[in-house]
């Protein structure tokens, strides 16, 4: 029996399934890939995050041990809070440096191979490794170094200064030279995207170029902004050799915590640590997300 477009009963419901089957088939590879390298890999970590430890082996036994003594340590929550002092900082002066960056490129440069190539200059430090990268501030900024020497031979200070190098200072310099990158490309993509003719109607409606900024630009590159921050956050809060380098050892974050457990084969209690990291950077995440929605940008 048949319908009136001649096609038998129920073969659109085959359809459907077969639409689904092939959605299900193209979407496997990448959900293998997730699972394999991402999903199985943080279940094994809080599996171990609850294991026993001694100075020479590990015992598969369950035990709350790890969470209690990383809770109840006042390093930890010292440590915690030197991680998100420099996450916050480091967040505030690649915001400022990047949003400025992305604006000039955006709005200030009309040639499109002018902008290009003013981006590719913006990527060259991404050229070399980090370690290159962090490595080379340390004869800058050594107490024998070129930025002391200038100042003395300007006559600015009449002794080395002590404070630029392995210090917060240099740690903060270190991670904004690394990660400013990551908020300059969200945020310039976002503004390209901005509609030229909408600041064209704010100033034919008398708005100044600050507050065309506030009103207009500002809320439209919403998007763009949390996307780099999410990134500059997350690469702050794990990262651990830039901390260790700059500071020549002298401070410590989360990241380095975890490392120096590794270093003593104290896995369990890693891995505790890293379950708390990852909670704390999703919970972060999670509020961000609350002040927009970026899945326009994605």
């Amino acid at each position: 029996m048949r319908d009136s477009t001649g096609k038998a009963p129920g073969w659109g419901v085959t359809l459907m399934r077969n639409r689904h089957f092939v959605g299900w088939l193209q979407a496997a590879p990448l959900s293998l890939i997730l699972i394999g390298f991402l999903i199985l890999p943080i279940i094994t970590i809080v599996i171990v995050s609850f294991w026993q430890a001694t100075e020479f082996s590990i015992i598969p036994a369950f035990s709350l041990e790890n969470y209690e003594f990383l809770f109840g340590s006042p390093v930890t929550y010292k440590v915690f809070g030197a991680t998100f002092k420099y996450a916050f900082l480091t967040w505030a002066f690649t915001l400022s440096i990047g949003f400025t960056v992305a604006y000039y490129l955006a709005f200030h440069i009309r040639s499109q191979p002018v902008q290009i190539a003013l981006f590719l200059i913006c990527t060259i430090p991404f050229w070399t490794s980090n370690i290159i990268r962090m490595i080379s501030w340390i004869p800058f900024l050594g107490r024998n170094g070129i930025a002391n020497q200038a100042l003395i031979s300007w006559g600015v200070i009449d002794q080395p200064l002590e404070w630029l190098l392995y210090s917060d200072f240099s740690v903060i310099l270190a991670f904004v030279h690394l990660y400013t990158l990551f908020m300059v490309v969200p945020i310039f993509n976002t503004m390209m995207r901005i509609d030229k003719s909408l600041l064209e109607a704010a100033r034919d409606n008398g708005a100044s170029g600050f507050q065309t900024l506030v009103h207009v630009i500002v809320p439209l590159t919403k998007p763009g902004i949390m996307i780099g921050t999410i990134f500059v956050l997350t690469l702050v809060m794990g990262d651990f050799i830039t901390v260790r380098f700059m500071s020549g050892s002298q401070r410590a974050n989360v990241g380095r915590l975890i490392s120096n457990d590794i270093s003593l084969l104290q896995y369990p209690s890693a891995a505790a640590t890293a379950v708390v990291l990852l909670l704390t950077v999703l919970i972060v995440i999670g509020i961000l997300l609350r002040f927009v929605n970026i899945r326009k940008e994605l």
